[in-house]
């Protein structure tokens, strides 16, 4: 019998697809750029076919590794479901599972409720991984992880192929120096927030965060959004240019709440609106056999911040 690709052996073909660059592709997969670069080497053998042009510079798909994603793709997400198709069979929550989170959310969120986790289910073994909405879907699609931990609304057709459980909302809060012209407000609007001071910028995260685009949503700040040099990569980082009076922000509940503000001259309302916050979730394939596991999961993560989203 001819040798055949392995689960691994894909997986590390799909994350160099998807970040053409050897170095991310194996930070991605959380095994050093040799591994994956033996990896790579040895489905090219077994297949008997070059899947990649590489040169100093770059990396690129041939003709041939372009037709082979899709299916690639869909034969590591038909493995995974059986994985878990199987492990649903057993105890509930028990095992590995995979977890993407986003920044603006994992070093608020999980503190509070990893130790609890911990001591309700015991046999689980939660790996995180940490970064941005877009390529955590896409991590998701690919079966690289088996469930998101998200902020809504989101701006994606990805959402539309996956199952999501809303477990909380975040509203959010307006952040500004202390003795701000701001602090005569008890609550705040996008309109109030325009009556700062003239040289007042709303300073957001970089680029590509939903964070920033859920604040804008909100309405009538997109002007006062300062940008190029000044977008922050953290929130941790935003506050320190709020309290060194570079202008004003926005931000989650969730945040202040661990603590965010503490030690700086800062100072924060919330806003009138409902509509002013952000919905936290889970979202996992339509077609994972743990369904039923994670929305077990986002109860109990429900449960244990003990405020339940609208509708929950």
């Amino acid at each position: 019998m001819l040798p055949e690709p392995t689960l691994r052996q894909l997986r590390h073909f799909l994350s160099l697809a998807e970040h053409c660059h050897f170095s991310r592709a194996a930070e991605a997969c959380l095994v050093t750029q040799s591994s994956l670069s033996a990896s790579i080497k040895e489905l090219e053998t077994i297949l008997d076919a070059s899947l990649f042009e590489r040169t100093k510079r770059s990396v690129m798909l041939t003709p041939l590794g372009r037709e082979m994603v899709g299916l690639a793709r869909e034969v590591v997400t038909k493995l995974d479901d059986l994985t878990d198709m199987v492990r649903s069979a057993g105890a509930p929550l028990s095992g590995e599972l995979w977890m993407g989170v986003i920044p603006t959310i994992s070093s608020f969120l999980l503190p509070r409720v990893l130790p609890g986790l911990r001591d309700a289910y015991p046999d689980l073994a939660l790996y995180l991984r940490e970064e941005k909405t877009g390529p955590l879907l896409q991590k998701l699609a690919d079966g690289t992880l088996d469930l998101v931990l998200m902020a809504l609304p989101q701006k994606t057709e990805k959402l539309d192929k996956l199952e999501q459980f809303e477990f909380a909302d975040d509203p959010f809060l307006a952040v500004f120096p202390r003795g701000h012209a701001m602090a005569g407000f008890e609550t705040m609007t996008p309109a109030r927030m325009d009556r700062g001071r003239d040289r007042d910028a709303l300073l957001v995260l970089e680029d590509g965060n939903c964070l920033t685009e859920q604040t804008l949503a909100m309405g009538a700040l997109d002007e006062r959004v300062q940008t190029g040099q000044f977008q922050a990569t953290s929130l941790h980082t935003l506050v320190q240019m709020v309290d060194n009076g570079l202008g004003v922000a926005v931000l989650p509940k969730m945040a202040v709440d661990a603590g965010i503000l503490r030690g700086l001259k800062l100072d924060f309302r919330p806003f009138s609106s409902p509509k002013a916050s952000r919905r936290i979730a889970l979202a996992w394939r339509k077609t994972s056999q743990r369904g039923d596991e994670f929305r077990m999961l986002g109860e109990f993560l429900r449960d244990e911040l003990g405020t339940p989203a609208r509708g929950h």
